[in-house]
């Protein structure tokens, strides 16, 4: 196990397949990797989230044996292979360009590794025929890069990656070119894919909604460390700082003060206004305490009626913008106190007017569990 908030080792996953042992990569001065541990069991698939430049693409081809660390030990199933060449790991890689032969057709452009290990032509020619099934290509064997769309030369070159039966598979930005209605359905493909093969995915992703969407658990990254780990509903629900909590969604933060702690939770009164937020906590947070307190904009409701009700946070303001999106509407309102608050209101009964329009006076409400404590 990792403590994924101080990114050091604890006690070791007996179960973990893919261990990375205080792994770092320096570049010059610059250290893309910082000392990061991570367990990842067998057949998860597991997500490492984060943006531009934090070190995720570097973490992923030393990974692949493609780049060399500067410190630390990788070990797969059982095997230090720190130093072991790209070529001699048990690893495939899928790249972001999937990096397809233009001059060779699909069936070819999937055969070429096992082609190059000097496999029999029947077993080849068998394996190729499986992975044209799973991936759902059986008509396009004889079709060239060229003759294919995005999301066919996605599972072309995922197709290729998986016939080696490699125990674990990198895909780095897997998604990415393709346009959001493809990518929603090749989410599900991928998922479904690899729980049939059992093999290991680490995919590598910016992308939020893919990360949350796909894995099992995710690790989210921010300046070559390990923030925080854990399924999608635990970093999403109980984000353990304001990074994270900005990072994953949206989400409203506020800063307060707290003025009363309780067996329920605690009680903070928000900087510049009288509105008191009612958290519920398993932080070590003390009165006078400085915090921030969060809500995610689907946990609060809008209304033209005062809400009644214990153990809730009310606040009265103005709606200032409305963005219709067919499923649920965004609202952004504005509070007697000058809060900006977003909310996000789930569109339940067909009509082409809205129940809360632009300058409506409004309140907003939420439960005392809806709100996060993030005393970072």
């Amino acid at each position: 196990m990792v403590d994924s908030k101080n990114n050091f080792a604890t006690t070791p996953d007996p179960q973990a397949f893919v261990q990375i042992q205080s792994l770092s990569k320096d570049f010059d001065e610059f250290k893309a990797v910082d000392q990061v541990n991570l367990d990842i069991r067998k057949g998860e698939l597991f997500a490492i989230l984060g943006g531009s430049g934090c070190g995720k693409s570097t973490l992923l081809r030393m990974l692949a044996g493609l780049e060399t660390p500067t410190s630390g030990r990788i070990i797969v199933d059982g095997d230090d292979i720190t130093d072991w060449p790209a070529y001699d790991r048990p690893i495939n890689m899928m790249f972001q360009s999937y990096a397809l032969f233009p001059h060779m057709t699909v069936e070819k452009n999937i055969a070429y590794g096992l082609r190059k290990q000097g496999i029999e032509r029947s077993e080849i020619d068998r394996r190729v025929q499986r992975m044209l099934e799973l991936v759902q290509l059986g008509g396009f064997a004889k079709r060239k890069p060229n003759r294919l769309s995005g999301g066919e030369k996605q599972r072309v070159a995922l197709a290729r990656a998986l016939i080696k039966n490699p125990k674990l598979l990198l895909l780095d930005e897997p998604l990415a070119a393709l346009d959001k209605k493809l990518r929603e359905q090749t989410q599900f493909e991928l998922m479904n894919l690899q729980d049939e093969l059992g093999i290991t995915f680490i995919v590598v992703t910016h992308d939020q909604e893919e990360a949350m969407t796909l894995a099992t658990r995710i690790a989210v990254m921010k300046e070559g460390q390990f923030v925080q780990t854990g399924t999608p509903a635990q970093i999403y629900e109980y984000p353990k700082n304001r990074f994270v909590a900005n990072f994953i969604g949206t989400i409203n933060i506020f800063d307060a003060t707290v003025v009363e702690l309780d067996d329920s939770g605690l009680t903070a009164k928000l900087d510049h206004s009288e509105i008191l937020m009612k958290a519920h906590t398993d932080s070590a947070a003390s009165t006078g305490d400085k915090v921030g307190i969060a809500v995610r904009p689907e946990k609060i409701s809008i209304s033209k009626q005062l809400p009644m009700g214990e153990n809730i946070t009310t606040a009265k303001g103005v709606v200032l913008d409305l963005a219709y999106y067919g499923n649920y509407s965004i609202y952004r309102v504005k509070t007697e106190s000058g809060l900006m608050v977003q909310v996000s209101a789930q569109n339940r009964q067909r009509s082409s007017e809205h129940v809360v329009e632009w300058d409506d006076e409004v309140y907003l409400s939420w439960e005392q569990g809806s709100s996060i404590v993030l005393l970072e």
